[in-house]
């Protein structure tokens, strides 16, 4: 869950909306078939059943990375082709916000085409998988054309090193037109009831090294994610149609409370970077014993410090930015990560029966799920499979520990907390959700199974 500045943020997102409307685990395992599946799962991977509104385009292979628009970069092959400095396009001097330091650096940047949406989009999430050695980091810029031809500013979407010597990883606030917004990780129409959309856009990437240095980034997966969100605050009832469970490792983010106050201070606000650490060790990936030598002696799970610390948006004030979450994940040997929309349960259980675990951003009071036992106005938890009656089976790390965090819910209500983009808080007022929005982390070389229900879903693999 998210502290209050978090959600202040978060809110402000989707006021928009609603004001046009009212004028311990088992061991991990790498891809594999989930377990107890009824009916085959060939069945299920049989295509989308949400019908929701998303268009997701990657740039990830050598042929894209020729294209665009290069200056001082250059595309390289490989098993993994990716994007890197070939040479500098000059200096710029940078101050980290966070830090007041200025340094100098040289930079090299990579411009793609223009990619036209396939929904006429009210949101847009950019996802990047990268690897940024020490002395080295990346921008990532967005520009969109408007559905009446107008273009955006290009608004800074993320600031990013996997590390934090170098700079603070950073979204950028205050950045409009009059017509959209950025909010943290997430460009945003301001009025959707004008008819106003996102008709195309493209990425810039901006690669930067210390000067006179032979290092670089490299970049391998570059894309955005454009939905039409739905003005609603309920949701049809998906149809059941598999029993399974996956064996996702279990941490709760509350044994944490109290732990490391630059970071958010552990307990309710490490959400994100503990469900991310679930399923990046689900697929077999840890931080090494090396990693975790900076995190106090005598912490349980210190491999969930390392995320939340290496998911940590300074200017966020949290570890809840849906990008940086995505591109922690992407860190790890031969994992890509992306951030997307889904539109039922249905379409996760084509993930689930693909092996996929699915993490989800939910919202609602304490009466609304039944057996949480807690109300929030943010959360992400990972669904991990579903019962013979098709109700979820989720990892919630707002748990009070590891051997609590399995939870059953009830499948229409979970649908309801994490589908719908309006609901009413305590206080009676409307305020937002997040209209199913999830994270989805996967092999770099992922299964036959595994890219069928990739692309089931609308995510090219």
């Amino acid at each position: 869950m998210s502290n209050a500045s978090q959600l202040s943020r978060r809110t402000v997102l989707a006021a928009a909306v609603a004001a046009a409307a009212a004028g311990a685990a088992g061991p991990a395992v790498a891809a594999g078939r989930p377990t107890g599946t009824s009916p085959a799962v060939s069945a299920v991977l049989g295509g989308r059943s949400g019908g929701t509104a998303v268009d997701n385009h990657a740039w990830t292979s050598y042929a894209d990375w020729r294209g665009g628009s290069a200056v001082g970069t250059r595309a390289e092959a490989g098993a993994r082709p990716g994007l890197v400095f070939d040479r500098p396009a000059g200096t710029t001097d940078y101050t980290d916000p966070h830090t007041g330091t200025t340094s100098a650096w040289e930079y090299a940047t990579w411009t793609s085409p223009a990619h036209e949406l396939t929904v006429p989009a009210t949101e847009a999430v950019t996802s990047w998988n990268a690897d940024t050695p020490a002395g080295t980091w990346i921008q990532v810029e967005l520009r969109g054309t408007y559905s009446d031809g107008r273009e955006t500013p290009w608004y800074v979407m993320g600031r990013w090193a996997a590390g934090d010597r170098d700079i603070r990883r950073t979204s950028v606030d205050g950045q409009g037109d009059g017509r959209s917004s950025v909010w943290t990780d997430t460009f945003a129409i301001d009025d959707p009831a004008s008819g106003l959309r996102l008709a195309a856009y493209r990425l810039r990437l901006t690669l930067h090294r210390r000067p006179g240095s032979a290092s670089t980034p490299r970049v391998w997966r570059l894309g955005a994610m454009g939905s039409a969100v739905p003005d609603r605050f309920t949701v049809p009832a998906s149809t059941p149609r598999l029993a399974a469970e996956l064996k996702v490792p279990r941490y709760s983010q509350e044994v944490h409370k109290g732990r490391y106050p630059e970071y958010d201070n552990g307990g309710e606000a490490w959400c994100s970077p503990t469900s991310s650490q679930m399923i990046i060790e689900y697929w077999g990936r840890r931080p090494s014993k090396e990693d975790l030598a900076w995190v106090k002696p005598g912490y349980s799970d210190p491999q969930v410090c390392h995320a939340a610390r290496f998911t940590y948006d300074y200017q966020y004030g949290g570890c809840g930015n849906w990008s940086f979450n995505a591109a922690y994940a992407a860190t790890y040997d031969d994992l890509r990560a992306v951030v997307t929309r889904l539109g039922s349960l249905g379409e996760v259980e084509t993930l689930i029966a693909g092996g996929i675990p699915v993490i989800t951003s939910v919202s609602f009071l304490a009466s609304e799920l039944t057996g949480a036992g807690y109300g929030t106005a943010g959360h992400l938890m990972t669904v991990i499979g579903f019962t013979a009656r098709g109700d979820v089976i989720a990892n919630d790390p707002a748990s009070p520990d590891n051997a609590a965090v399995r939870r059953v819910y009830r499948r229409h209500e979970f649908e309801t907390i994490w589908l719908r983009t309006k609901r009413y808080n305590a206080a009676g007022s409307v305020v937002s959700g997040t209209g199913g929005i999830c994270y989805l982390y996967f092999p770099a070389r992922p299964t036959a199974q595994q890219r069928r229900a990739l692309a089931a879903v609308g995510v090219v693999s």
